[in-house]
């Protein structure tokens, strides 16, 4: 048996896992990520393909390094079909949006985490947690091209993706770290690489489509007019779906899809539930979809895992620098994504609260009475405001759903109260128990209001 040893051992390749790495590797600290794949699958990650906000990324890899990967630049909005309502939503997507090839974009990340002397070791499956009798995290053990191996390192970086192996071995007894995380708060997705004969008219768009369930939907998102990422994905707590066929269905349905050929398939999991309310324990810290780092309201989670990495190897740096891996000198991390997106991202989930206790049609009906440009700040910001005479435009449209409408703005109340309470997130571990029971009492008149099954 192998014994490996460095400062930082981070776990999976993906997005969260190279920008920790390449963070700590440009520091001079000694920084290893394991990878379950081999060297050539290594990248190659169910996704979506939509990439928003690249021209605001970490620094730690250049934007010219992940160019390549981009595909479609030309997307600037959402494309909502919904056939009950006979309507086609066309919604404003802001800031920079591209799709992308995701595993181009893999290969990317990880070619710019090794150039900044990150060392990678691919066909190695994580099989344990090693921790001192008091909790804290030193190390992992794993099976690496079949012979066992033990990573020893002063902090463990949890990139392991949705519902993380690691999380499941280790003991957070007597710390903060969220384990309050059940598959019902998670998402399965399914999607294919189609090339489809003719350009298609809608290259310029994201597309979604509902599901005959409220927490289903398809989605069609060009990497080139003639190069589509299909995709369908719904609730795990939800009754077992079908999902290839419901996918097959509808692109039999759609004639740009005539003779199509599929290039490659691919399904994962994804949270669709608020970020983890801390994501340290002492020597670990958990980041990118194993932190629940996603927008829960589009599935959107290649800019919070960036940010999470970056902000993660950071207070490795300093906690390394100062001989302290404790969860106090770690905490500032939690701070940082709660202060950039995840308070935002916490008020989105409560949409997602409140889908799941509203029929299907009213939400698609009500959906179709608001004006777009709302609608993409809901989406992308967890809060919206109307003037007055928008407000009336919508009544007049929206006759016969003003119940549900009500519904929704007692809802929106309550979303604000609650991103107001995760401005005031608190600066250490001593104050989250306090913190938590205000914000779990915000959550307990969500669910009377919605109607909605508890979801935490």
């Amino acid at each position: 048996m192998s014994i490996d040893e460095y400062d930082v051992v981070v776990a999976g390749a993906g997005t969260a896992g190279c920008y920790a790495a390449t963070t700590i590797a440009n520091e001079g600290l000694d920084v290893v990520i394991l990878e379950r794949k081999d060297e050539t699958e290594a990248g190659h990650i169910a996704c979506g393909d939509a990439l928003k906000g690249a021209d605001a990324f970490p620094e730690a890899i250049p934007k010219e390094r992940l160019e390549p990967a981009f595909t479609n630049t030309g997307v600037d909005h959402g494309r909502f079909e919904i056939p009950k309502e006979d309507t086609v939503l066309e919604i404003p997507v802001p800031g920079e949006l591209a799709v992308i090839d995701r595993w181009e974009y893999g290969r990317r990340i990880i070619e710019a985490a090794a150039d900044a002397g990150v060392d990678f070791h691919y066909d190695t499956v994580i099989n344990d947690v090693v921790q001192t009798d008091g909790g804290r995290v030193t190390g992992l053990k794993a099976s690496r091209r079949g012979d066992r191996a033990t990573y020893e390192a002063d902090i463990v970086i949890d990139g392991a993706g949705s519902l993380s192996l690691l999380q499941d071995k280790a003991d957070f007894e007597g710390t903060t770290f969220d384990t309050n995380v059940r598959y019902s708060q998670f998402c399965s997705a399914y999607r294919e690489i189609v090339e489809v004969p003719e350009p298609v008219e809608w290259d310029d768009a994201l597309v979604f489509k509902p599901t005959d369930r409220a927490a289903g939907y398809l989605w069609y998102f060009p990497r080139t007019a003639t190069e589509i990422n299909a995709g369908l994905g719904f609730q795990m707590n939800e009754e077992p779906m079908k999902l290839v066929e419901a996918l097959k269905r509808d692109l039999r349905d759609r004639p740009e899809f005539e003779g199509a050929e599929v290039r490659d398939k691919l399904g994962a999991a994804l949270p669709t539930r608020r970020p983890y309310d801390s994501a340290v324990a002492p020597g670990y810290m958990a980041v990118g979809d194993a932190a629940g780092h996603v927008n829960p309201t589009t599935g959107g989670g290649i800019a919070g895992a960036a940010y999470a990495g970056k902000y993660a190897g950071e207070q490795a740096i300093k906690a390394v620098s100062d001989g302290d891996v404790s969860e106090e000198n770690l905490w500032r991390y939690n701070t940082r994504v709660m202060d950039h997106f995840g308070g935002r991202y916490a008020g989105l989930d409560v949409y997602n609260v409140l889908s799941t206790a509203i029929d299907v049609d009213d939400l698609m009906g009500l959906l179709a009475s608001l004006p777009g440009e709302k609608l993409a700040e809901a989406l992308y910001e967890g809060s919206t405001s109307m003037s007055f005479g928008l407000k009336l435009k919508a009544a007049v449209k929206s006759f016969g759903y003003w119940g549900t409408i009500r519904n929704f703005y007692r809802t929106k109340s309550l979303a604000d109260e609650l991103l107001a309470h995760y401005e005031s997130y608190p600066t250490s571990p001593a104050a989250m128990a306090n913190w938590t029971r205000e914000r779990d009492a915000i959550m307990d008149r969500i669910y009377e209001t919605t109607g909605a099954d508890a979801k935490y």
